[in-house]
């Protein structure tokens, strides 16, 4: 059973890391550990000024699980903003817990690892990528908006 979790489709996403690294001056960076087991996720992005990802690295410390994850999402993300994002992680969520089919689009290929659902011990390795690149893509929108608050100084 453990042999068709990583099977040989899974351990050649997880040798294809792509945008490994980090980037230089990122809009924002986002980190995620699995506490289980350890693995761990530090993403930089940059944004274009519709807040899509322009320019994406990872640093990914994981498991094969995890790593394979991480590259499937580094395929996709180019040109992916939050939304994007947030519905790839809760269909991953919904096929992890609840045999859901697993995300669609541009995130299609994280379907791969479907079997993760019968190990929980494996979720959260199989998430931190996204979760950190969720992470990141808010850390950076936030940084990006104009300060909203107003000061109390002067005034009479």
């Amino acid at each position: 059973m453990i042999d068709a979790l990583y099977s040989a489709h899974i351990l050649r996403l997880a040798a294809n890391l792509p945008h490994a690294g980090r980037l230089p001056t990122p809009d924002g960076t986002g980190e995620r550990v699995a506490k289980l087991c350890g693995s761990k996720a530090v993403v930089d992005v940059v944004l274009d000024d519709q807040d899509r990802i322009v320019a994406f690295a990872q640093d990914i410390k994981a498991c094969a699980l995890g790593q394979a994850a991480a590259g499937v999402l580094g395929e996709s993300v180019i040109g992916a903003g939050a939304a994007d994002i947030e519905a790839a992680r809760d269909a991953m969520l919904t096929m992890l817990k609840a045999g859901g089919e697993g995300p669609s689009g541009r995130f299609e290929g994280l379907r791969a690892l479907k079997q993760v659902a019968d190990y929980p011990a494996r979720h959260a390795s199989t998430l931190v990528a996204i979760e950190a690149t969720l992470e990141a893509v808010h850390a950076a929108v936030a940084r990006k908006a104009p300060d909203t608050r107003t000061s109390l100084a002067g005034a009479a």
